[in-house]
């Protein structure tokens, strides 16, 4: 009865083992078909909120080196320009927004601020956390959304229209949306004043301190506005445009690397979807016969070690029958895992085709060169930094503080 006990508890323990390691993957699953949130006549221009959507952050890739594999960093951070940039155009469709652009790193005087990361994509499956907060950093939401994706709806995609996951990228739009209706005039007045004026803050910020109060809780509010002919802040007025057309260069940049970044992006999910899931059924036959072959071998123990000296002779040639065959099924499972490797290995040369095709781009803006990747976010902070000394020149702030300092 021991031994059979063991047997039992040894066969539950190793096929538990060998089922275990389907992670569960972060975030509220969004549903099917989701509708799009869309306006049912066109709001005024004071109504409209504009909105700045921060390049996502690439998170990390599995640990695990098997989920790992067919991945890359290099896919991550294509994945975190492609991703701001489709969602844009997706917000856009709505009518509930003024202008929508992408930035490349957060955008102080935005009305509207996104910021995201990718906690999770293999092709199949995408989870992304994004939060959302205005100009007076009042936090709209921060949840995290998950999208699992069947083959069929890797077709009939669309650029700007309709991705693989547009189920995810409505459901964020909504959430958006709705978040923007439950506001009152007062509010989304607020919210204009109050990046207006931090933009000012952040060109002259002796000059507009003033004109802000942030509470402990880091919440700006207004506490007086400028006169409507204050000669700094028509300054301020005055080189927005500029920072604006920057920003609109940067998203005209963008949007060529979306599109060129389209078909081979669309390609290496379909076709990873389609090895992984050749893969899984690799692995489902190799721990069927893996399964079995044990089986069969703890049987063979179990009947020799359970019956008296007559049994196990009579029994012997089954016993070596049973043990040999459950070999023979261990070596056919683990021939097949090695047809599975195979098929990662696959996976992988797609993953560095993708990478070679989606390669970063360089732009020139007014002389400056800019490199949409890592650098872009530091190209951009270069000039605001320029803005900074534009507005200083045109007002005449550095005559003043080198008097000052004299």
């Amino acid at each position: 009865m021991a031994v059979k006990h063991f047997s039992r508890s040894f066969l539950f323990l190793l096929i538990t083992a060998l089922l275990t390691g389907c992670a569960t993957l972060p975030g509220s699953r969004v549903q099917d078909q989701v509708a799009p949130l869309v306006t049912d006549t066109e709001l005024a221009d004071h109504e409209l909120l504009d909105v700045s959507i921060k390049i996502f952050e690439p998170g990390q890739l599995p640990q695990d080196r098997d989920k790992r594999r067919g991945l890359s960093p290099e896919i991550r951070k294509a994945e975190a320009r492609f991703i701001p940039v489709h969602l844009k155009y997706t917000m856009q469709r709505t009518g509930y927004w003024g202008v929508v652009r992408v930035v490349p790193d957060n955008d102080f005087g935005s009305e509207i601020l996104v910021r995201g990361k990718i906690e999770h994509s293999d092709g199949e499956n995408l989870s992304l956390t994004v939060e959302a907060l205005d100009s007076r950093n009042v936090t709209w939401f921060e949840k995290t959304y998950l999208k699992s994706v069947s083959s069929h709806e890797f077709y009939n995609t669309e650029p700007e229209k309709e991705d693989t996951f547009q189920d995810l990228f409505n459901t964020i739009a909504n959430d958006l949306a709705e978040f923007r209706n439950n506001l009152s005039k007062k509010e989304i007045q607020e919210i204009k004043e109050v990046a207006a004026l931090r933009f000012a803050s952040s060109m002259a910020p002796d000059v507009f301190k003033t004109y802000l109060k942030q509470s402990d809780s880091d919440r700006y509010q207004v506490l007086r506005l400028p006169a409507r002919d204050d000669p700094m802040m028509k300054r301020v007025r005055s080189i927005k445009p500029r920072d604006e057309m920057l920003v609109d260069a940067i998203n005209g940049y963008y949007d060529i690397y979306y599109r060129d970044l389209w078909e081979p992006y669309q390609n290496w999910r379909k076709f990873r979807s389609e090895e992984v899931e050749a893969m899984r059924q690799l692995e489902r036959k190799a721990l069927t016969q893996q399964v079995l072959g044990v089986a069969a071998i703890v049987g063979a123990i179990a009947l020799g070690a359970s019956s008296d000296n007559a049994t196990r002779t009579q029994t012997g040639t089954l016993r070596d029958v049973m043990i040999l065959g459950g070999a023979a099924s261990i070596y056919t499972g683990t021939q097949k895992y090695k047809e599975t490797a195979m098929n990662k290995e696959v996976i992988e040369e797609l993953g560095a085709s993708f990478s070679s095709e989606a390669e970063p781009l360089v732009i020139e803006v007014e002389g400056e060169t800019v490199r949409l990747t890592g650098s872009a976010e530091q190209q951009y902070t270069t000039w605001r930094e320029l803005l900074k000394q534009i507005y200083a020149s045109e007002t005449g702030l550095i005559e003043a503080e080198t008097s000052n300092s004299h």
